[in-house]
């Protein structure tokens, strides 16, 4: 029987791990991946992590491996298959194990809707972003494209007009879902060219992002611009599949905490992207593992 079980390693998981152990549980993380770092580890170069600036995704999550595996957390591989509740504690299943556990913090994170067109796995971090407050520094002086209509593209398009030379904003309607206020500044950027009725049917690029290929959903006009950079602004989809019925979610389906952690079933806590938050970026990731244990030690006393 453990005290607490963490399911996902990414930098919420693991920053969960490190405080456990801090304070003594018994705990055991699973991920269901062959290496720990969850969307972090897709990340080229990571520029907003305080005290770490221009450290790779790669090596920040090493690090945060590193420094788990000294505090003594125990961690295992295995896709959880089932969380139940069982009296006063919980049993999780995974393909060949079934645990129990008097807590669970919830870190399975989230992942973002992809355009599912030719070259955007491929070119992933090398030009292709899903996140502009992430990777735009990165872009200064160039030429970007961000493809969405609602309130994430339009913030992302502003954002990046700041250092950005030209930001082409694409989207496949001919009026953008995003608040009010945010068109009427996006439109007032001199910088900012938007392109109606246009989907993205190819990035390209040969290790890096080169242009796009472009067509005119109602002219089936076809096009090509030639740019640096492509941020992508359609979705972010929480995975939060496995816990359905067992927490409260929101009409987005990410599970519903506080800045406590704290989810509708008592004994199981969210942290990270699959929670309810207004920002999602690593350092309030790592926070809401600080935050969480906090929350454990509370329900367990």
């Amino acid at each position: 029987m453990y005290d607490l079980i963490i399911i996902g390693a990414g930098p919420a998981g693991m920053a969960a791990g490190i405080y456990a152990q801090r304070a003594m549980l018994n705990t055991l993380l699973l991920e269901k991946g062959y290496v720990t770092g969850g969307q972090v580890i897709n990340t080229y170069e990571v520029d907003n992590y305080p005290g770490l600036p221009g450290i790779s995704g790669m090596e920040l999550a090493e690090a945060f491996e590193n420094h788990a595996d000294k505090m003594g957390l125990v961690h295992q591989r295995g896709q959880v298959r089932e969380v139940k509740k069982a009296d006063d504690h919980f049993i999780i299943e995974t393909k060949n194990e079934c645990y129990q556990t008097k807590s669970v913090i919830i870190a399975t994170g989230a992942r973002h809707r992809h355009l599912g067109v030719p070259g955007e796995e491929e070119l992933s971090g090398m030009g292709v972003s899903y996140c502009a407050t992430c990777d735009g520094a990165f872009f200064a002086g160039r030429t970007v494209a961000v493809v969405g209509g609602g309130d994430v593209a339009l913030e992302d398009a502003i954002f990046l007009a700041r250092g950005c030379e030209k930001v082409y904003v694409i989207h496949r309607r001919d009026e953008f879902r995003g608040a009010q206020v945010l068109q009427k500044r996006l439109k007032e950027l001199d910088n900012v060219e938007i392109l109606w009725d246009t989907v993205v049917e190819e990035i390209q690029g040969n290790g890096q992002v080169e242009g796009i290929r472009i067509k005119n959903v109602k002219t089936q006009e076809a096009g090509h611009i030639k740019l640096d950079g492509v941020f992508i602004a359609v979705g972010i989809l929480p995975n939060s599949e496995d816990f359905q019925g067992l927490v409260t979610m929101d009409e987005g389906n990410y599970i519903v905490a506080g800045e406590d952690c704290v989810t509708s079933e008592p004994g199981i806590f969210a942290v990270g992207d699959v929670r309810t938050k207004p920002l999602r970026q690593i350092v309030t990731a790592a926070a809401d593992g600080a935050c969480a244990v906090t929350s454990v030690q509370n329900y367990l006393l």
